[in-house]
């Protein structure tokens, strides 16, 4: 095992005339013992102006939190709190969208590495009927942790898709054959 922060963006979504914004942020930290660290986890709402619209489809409570994201810190206020985080190897689900807002965010900085536990889940379970986090989550058994680690949350805060994205990359690196991938052979993985 190796030491890696598992990371969750929320976004507005794609709506024409506006970029794809985060409006929270979630991370977590994991030791190359597996465990999670104490102290390990970030999260926070990211400012996105109150008129701004949102993809009527972007999952997520932002319609019930709109007052409370456009007083939330920029993703560049939230930074020096984030940036200890993403100075680990980077895992996420689907990671091409956190990858982006980084990039975004924060041109200059350069995770080690970009683990993506959407292309491995689709490697070890080829034929599940859903590879979306949410699915797998109890489909794998995760949700009593998760419920452990994040009461009272549910999927598509980030939060909490950090933490169970963490607990599916645990879960991959408990198999035979997989134990021993190191993170720069899972980052090939696309």
């Amino acid at each position: 095992m190796f030491a890696f922060c598992a990371i969750d963006f929320e976004t507005t979504g794609s709506v024409p005339g506006f970029p794809n914004e985060p409006w929270q942020v979630g991370a977590v930290r994991v030791g190359a013992d597996g465990a999670f660290e104490p102290g390990g986890a970030a999260e926070s709402l990211l400012r996105v102006d109150a008129g701004r619209p949102f993809n009527k489809w972007a999952p997520g409570r932002h319609g019930k939190l709109r007052r409370e994201i456009s007083e939330a810190p920029t993703l560049a206020e939230f930074w020096p709190s984030l940036a200890p985080f993403v100075a680990l190897p980077l895992v996420a689900h689907n990671a091409g969208t956190e990858r982006s807002i980084l990039a975004a965010a924060a041109p200059l900085h350069a995770p080690p590495l970009w683990i993506d536990t959407l292309a491995l889940s689709r490697m070890a379970w080829p034929t599940a009927r859903s590879h979306a986090l949410e699915d797998l989550a109890p489909a794998l058994g995760l949700l009593p942790a998760l419920d452990r680690l994040c009461p009272g949350r549910a999927p598509h805060d980030a939060l909490y898709d950090a933490f169970a994205c963490a607990l599916l990359l645990r879960k991959l690196l408990s198999f035979p054959g997989w134990s021993a991938l190191r993170a720069e052979e899972l980052a090939l993985c696309r």
